[in-house]
This record gives structure tokens, C-alpha cells and sequence, in this order.
């Protein structure tokens, strides 16, 4: 199974691309692609967090790990603070894991422990979340604009004008739609 196919993997930010594991959130049937804890595995895996397996009690934290991210990231895009359930959430997840870097082959890496490699990759994923959500770019955080996406981004663009998550996806099919309008 490729995870180039299954997953989004465009996003810069690895929490956002994490949230991204369910698509068309604003749509009509959301689809979720982290069906079982072997998918969990090939996406830690495709993001750079490689573990040697993930128990069904680990599929249920990161899902909640990652439904945390999301309304947290929302909250953030619409200038709100996140839920403090949502914050406890992320601070306990990133808080919980041992995860070190490295750098190996001259690229940045992350070390996930052999006791709790799963809480590992959920801690870094949590951390990622707290820098982002809560540090100096978190103006920058948006919901893309995009027909059913809803998908979170940050918006690097210099005007802070970006609108969808991924201009090769919604970007494109928003301006697909437009010209079949004309």
C-alpha cells in the first residue's frame, strides 16, 4: 500500500497534516482514512515517525490526539483560544513521550524510544501543535476556504491572503469551478 495515495502529505505543518487524515471535514460524509491501527503505522511512517506497530488502544489516543489538534486549530484560525480540554489534551499527549533529535545523514530525525515508540510519534505531534498553535505564528493559521476541505494550514503567503489548504487541490478545483461558471 502506497501512503502517497492514502494520505495527504502536502501540508508543511506535520500536526495539520496529521488532522488531514480525515478529508472533505466540511463536506456532506467526511472520509476517514486511519481505518485501523496498521493504517496509523503507515502514515507515522510516511510522516517520518516510524514504529513497529500500533495496538487498537493506541489507534483510539492518536484519534483523539489528532480530534484535538483540529478544534484546536479552529479555534485558533477564528482568533479564539483553543478549549482547555483541547489544550489539556495536547499538553499531556506531548508531555507523555520521550522522543529526542538527531541528526543522521545530515537531516533532522526523530528518535522514538523502544519502550513507547506510538507515545513517542503522538508526542511529537502534540509538540508540534503547541509551536505552532501557540507561538508567534499562530495569526497565521487558517481553515481552508476550499468547497467541503475545511482543512487547517498556515498561511506563509507575504499578503497572509491564502485561502486554500493546497492550491493544487482546493485552490484548483475552486478555480476549475469558476471557469465551468463562465
Amino acid at each position: 500500500m502506497e501512503a502517497r495515495r492514502l494520505f495527504r502529505l502536502d501540508n508543511e505543518v506535520l500536526a495539520f497534516r496529521f488532522t488531514a487524515t480525515v478529508s472533505d471535514r466540511a463536506g456532506a460524509a467526511p472520509l476517514e482514512r486511519l481505518t485501523g491501527p496498521d493504517r496509523l503505522a503507515l502514515w507515522l511512517d510516511a510522516a517520518g515517525l516510524a514504529v513497529p506497530g500500533v495496538s487498537p488502544a493506541e489507534l483510539r489516543d492518536a484519534l483523539a490526539l489528532r480530534e484535538a489538534v483540529y478544534r484546536a486549530g479552529l479555534a485558533v484560525a477564528a482568533a479564539r483560544p483553543p478549549d482547555p480540554a483541547d489544550a489539556a489534551v495536547l499538553n499531556a499527549v506531548a508531555a507523555a513521550g520521550r522522543p529526542t533529535p538527531r541528526l543522521e545523514d545530515g537531516l533532522a530525525r526523530w528518535h522514538l524510544g523502544g519502550r513507547a515508540p506510538v507515545a513517542d510519534a503522538l508526542a511529537v505531534l502534540a509538540a508540534d501543535a503547541v509551536r505552532v498553535l501557540g507561538g508567534p505564528d499562530r495569526g497565521r493559521v487558517k481553515a481552508c476556504e476550499g468547497p467541503g476541505c475545511a482543512g487547517l494550514f498556515l498561511d506563509t503567503s507575504r499578503g497572509t491572503n491564502r485561502r486554500w489548504c493546497s492550491m493544487n487541490t482546493c485552490g484548483n478545483k475552486v478555480k476549475k469551478a469558476r471557469l465551468a461558471d463562465r
